[in-house]
């Protein structure tokens, strides 16, 4: 077996001709027997798997390899066009049926019905479906629908044109416009520089009728469509199912042949710089470019190989980048790097380092990155190194192991997408498991530098910088970059040096405590009290084999701060995660875990100081010693704190450019009215920060452990996790401090505000937030009647103001109630719009309001969010998460938002939510804030 992983790699590293025809003859990578895969005679591709998790419940994909690389240059946005079609009428589902019929079986559209449209490929999906015959039959037939039997009516399109106009106005960011720039550079002579996926308004609002259905039957065939369908099913069933609906789908004779377009080679570097003025950062991409790995050769076991020195590469140079992110005065406020797809072209491949620079600093943070990648490429990893990469991958792999039995219907799907799409393999976590531990120790640390000589060479260099345009500011020549990669590659650069220590992460265990009462729990936890007052409530669960996750509360929080100190506190919890904890620095500590599957982290917030943590049931004890050691051994680094500073002031400096800033900025004096509490941070307040009362804060806040709870639920064995509990969580400090939080009277702007204000924008566009408060008890009833109003008005509002008026891609409606510091609820919609229409599609917000409080909700779509809300409680009865948040609610809240849920549901009337709106609505506590770009008259 050595011998035979030898040769592989001799394959991996000759990856030319020769080797690629080596690499043929290695043994293939074996298919999970427990995925059915055919293909019919129309060329259709099928997978189908029974999955138990989550019970009762099916998805349905059909992938396409079809996406806006095949758009001619006059058909640019039809390919995304076509996706958002799908939901407007086939021919077994006409007009609105097709959503209708799905939300009356509790699949929610945009959550459980959606769908993407990339650069090369369009996927649809059905999930978390009951599964129930006659609906089953439904969800085929509709994959068969959006596969041949669109309706594409000429009406549908006219309105859904304005949907698309929306969608793009919404996603026309500062990074979005920058790319449409330059991609015509970095991609010239490719079919790559004039293909994102939204194309041209004047194609969408123009292109006839006829275009779209043309588009549609030349690319919407069975030999590029994949079906895939997962869930608590019968295979053989399915097989069959699928057999008899997709069969008669007919191949059309001469097809047009489905091209993969090349992506040239360069000699000479290629730089592209970009500026726009809602750019905050200028953000650097240093691509080298290399063939992409043969779609035909993928189910080679020299694939595997590859895979994993790919993964290690980034871990290992990704851990070094972080770590000079550290230094008093870093070379980038953050980079990183990994291999992978040259940005959207499949076609050809990169390693890719990315950096966020200083206003001031794109030459620098350029080099700086490009030193790293060259430093590696010359003097490769250290054996150190590598030992902790290949700790932590084998863990990752033994945690999927464990997990063999616990996968979501949702992983298996996306792994066939990709088979489907990309040939990727698909062998199981069985026979990965298997292959990968003898793969992996035959691996030297050598092999791994000898292969990122493979990915990294002279030629094939693109480098890309996106900057903020403004007055003032320095750009960097295409001249002046090509120079930093020519200095780079003419330096000599010395190997890194890794630093490491055999110290364990506590030298000493604490002074254990004792279990001094044990009781039974709510939602079959069991409570432990112990000596030094700490509360302990741990529920065993079987959901997952190698989790178990961990929270935390006390009260108090912030609010015992003084206003004074509100520059002091307002970035203390990332102030206090820079200096790593006990005797290791945030870089060391990362070292010290390898291998481990444990994490804890701690907050202070409002009202409370919380931790959370997770961890593998082995490394327990990992995540009780990083607990403790976040009550008592919080580490000062003054390098680590100057280097957060200086990046922060970097990110801060130029934030008026991003709109939302002010938009931010304006809701936050609209809602708390220049409360000394709602501070507005800004770069030159950065340096009144005192690092050493900001550690005394955090010091202060988890000085007293007694008053902590603490929630542990996964795979927990109780009776051997109990003396780890009293060694690590007894063990913790008390100062026999009894308190509670403050009302530091933060409260909400009460009566009707508005504030629609006006800015230049490079994107013609209203962003508009309608947020409405008031009293409400807390209560299971009431919260959950405050979550069907908004998924009722979310349905109200995408037939009115999206499907009706095209005047939005989308609102978000959000609703909620707090027990802290008082009850109160809090209800906010969201969306953006055309400036010229931003007064019309609000009047039509307040309309679905006004109309829901005189006459309350249609029937029909109260049973859809009944439905979609009972089948969501069904599948988080097995979340570990799930239940900690439960336990949390039930100890802190005193509300039990578990027990009788399912009837609270079921009961709720169309009466009682008109009731509610009346009553909550009816406080006329209203603000609304917009940000328009100016409209031209």
């Amino acid at each position: 077996m050595k011998n035979f992983f030898r040769k592989t790699l001799i394959a991996v590293f000759l990856m030319g001709s020769a080797g690629a025809a080596f690499a043929q003859q290695m043994p293939p990578i074996p298919t999970d027997p427990n995925v059915r895969i055919g293909k019919l005679d129309n060329g259709l591709t099928y997978y189908i798997r029974h999955n138990e998790l989550p019970e009762n419940q099916v998805d349905f994909y059909i992938a396409q390899k079809v996406g806006s690389i095949l758009e001619d240059d006059n058909q640019r946005g039809l390919a995304h066009f076509l996706e958002h079609m799908c939901f407007n009428g086939t021919t077994n589902f006409p007009g609105d049926l097709l959503r209708e019929y799905l939300e009356q079986n509790g699949v929610k559209f945009g959550v459980n019905l959606n769908a993407y449209t990339s650069v090369d490929e369009t996927v649809y999906n059905i999930t978390n479906v009951p599964v129930r015959e006659s609906l089953v039959d439904s969800c085929l037939l509709i994959l068969h629908d959006w596969a041949n039997d669109l309706t594409l009516d000429p009406k549908e399109i006219d309105k859904e044109r304005g949907v698309i106009h929306e969608e793009w106005r919404t996603r026309s960011s500062a990074m979005m416009r920058m790319y449409e720039k330059v991609f015509p550079v970095i991609y010239k002579g490719s079919k790559y520089a004039y293909r994102l996926p939204i194309g041209t308004m004047e194609v969408i609002d123009n292109f006839p009728y006829r275009a779209l259905r043309d588009y549609y039957e030349k690319w919407y065939r069975p030999d590029q469509q994949g079906i895939i369908v997962v869930g608590d099913i019968d295979v053989d069933k399915i097989e069959q199912k699928i057999k008899s609906v997709f069969s008669s789908i007919e191949m059309p004779a001469n097809a047009a042949t489905r091209e993969y377009f090349p992506v040239s080679d360069n000699d000479e570097p290629i730089v592209a710089i970009a500026k726009d003025k809602e750019q905050v950062v200028p953000i650097i991409y240093l691509f080298h470019k290399h063939d992409a790995f043969p779609n035909d050769q993928k189910s080679n076991m020299s694939y595997l190989v590859v895979n994993y020195m790919k993964y290690m590469i980034a871990s290992m140079l990704n851990a070094r980048l972080s770590e000079l992110t550290q230094q008093a005065n870093p070379p980038f406020l953050q980079a990183q790097a990994y291999d992978g797809e040259f940005l959207v072209a499949k076609t050809k491949g990169a390693f890719i380092g990315l950096a966020v620079a200083k206003e001031d600093g794109v030459l620098t943070s350029t080099e700086a990155l490009m030193k790293e990648i060259e430093r590696v490429r010359q003097f490769g990893f250290t054996a150190s190194e590598y030992a902790r990469a290949k700790a932590d991958y084998l863990r990752m792999l033994e945690v999927a192991y464990n997990e063999r039995d616990k996968q979501k219907t949702g992983t298996y799907v996306q792994e066939y997408v990709r088979h489907f799409i990309d040939n990727e393999p698909i062998p199981g976590i069985e026979n990965e498991y298997a292959i990968m531990n003898q793969i992996v120790p035959n691996i030297p640390v050598e092999a791994v530098n000898e292969f990122m000589k493979q990915l990294i060479k002279e030629n094939n260099i693109v480098l890309c910088a996106f900057c903020p345009e403004k007055e003032g500011m320095k750009y960097p020549t295409e001249a002046e970059l090509k120079g930093v990669i020519d200095k780079v590659r003419a330096e000599k650069l010395e190997p890194y040096a890794d630093k490491v220590s055999d110290e364990p992460l506590m030298k000493e265990k604490p002074q254990a405590g004792k279990v001094m009462k044990t009781e039974a729990g709510q939602f079959g936890s069991t409570v432990l009290t112990l000596s030094n007052g700490v509360r302990v409530i741990v529920k065993p669960t079987d959901f997952k084999a190698d989790e178990i996750r961990m929270s935390a509360y006390s009260p108090g929080g912030n609010s015992l701060f003084n206003d004074s100190d509100v520059l002091q506190y307002s970035l203390l919890n990332d102030i206090v995660s820079v200096g790593g904890l006990g005797n290791f620095s945030s870089v060391d500590l990362d070292k010290v875990l390898a291998g481990k599957v444990a994490s804890a982290n701690a907050w202070v917030n409002t009202l409370t100081e919380t931790l959370s943590g997770s961890c593998s049931p082995k490394d327990l004890e990992t995540m009780l010693q990083l607990t403790y050691l976040r009550f008592t051994a919080p580490r000062m680094d003054q390098a680590a704190y100057t280097s957060f500073i200086q990046r922060m002031k970097a990110s801060l400096s130029n934030q008026e450019a991003n709109p939302m800033a002010a938009f931010s900025d304006t809701l936050r004096v609209a809602l708390y009215n220049n409360h000394p509490r709602a501070l507005d941070l800004q770069a030159d307040m950065l340096d009144k920060i005192d690092y050493n009362k900001v550690m005394s804060l955090y010091k202060d806040r988890f000085a007293e452990a007694g008053d902590f709870t603490f929630v542990l639920v996964g795979n927990i064995d109780l009776a051997a996790a109990t003396p780890l509990i009293e060694q690590y969580l007894g063990g913790l400090p008390t100062i026999k401090r009894q308190e509670s939080f403050r009302d530091n009277k933060m409260d909400i702007r009460q009566g009707i505000y508005n504030n629609d204000f006006v800015r230049n924008l490079e994107t013609p566009k209203s962003t508009v937030i309608i947020l409405n408060s008031g009293k409400c008890a807390y209560t299971q009833k009431n919260s959950i009647m405050m979550s069907i109003m908004a998924q009722l008005l979310d349905i109200l509002y995408t037939q009115t103001v999206r499907e009706e008026a095209g005047g939005t891609y989308g609102v978000s409606c959000n609703g909620g109630i707090e027990k802290y510091p008082k009850e109160e609820g809090r209800f906010q919609i969201y969306f953006d719009t055309d400036p010229a229409r931003r007064e019309a599609m609000v009047g039509l917000i307040k309309k679905g309001i006004n109309d829901f409080i005189a006459d309350g909700p249609k029937e029909d779509d109260l049973n859809k969010v009944k439905e979609y809300m009972l089948k969501t409680y069904q599948q988080n009865q097995k979340e570990n998460g799930y239940w900690v948040n439960r336990i949390i609610e039930y100890y802190w809240e005193n509300l039990d938002m578990n027990t009788g849920y399912e009837d609270t549901v079921k009961s709720i009337t169309a009466n009682d939510l008109k009731a509610f709106a009346k009553a909550f609505f009816g406080q006329n506590n209203q603000i609304e804030v917009s940000m328009s770009s100016p409209v031209n008259k």
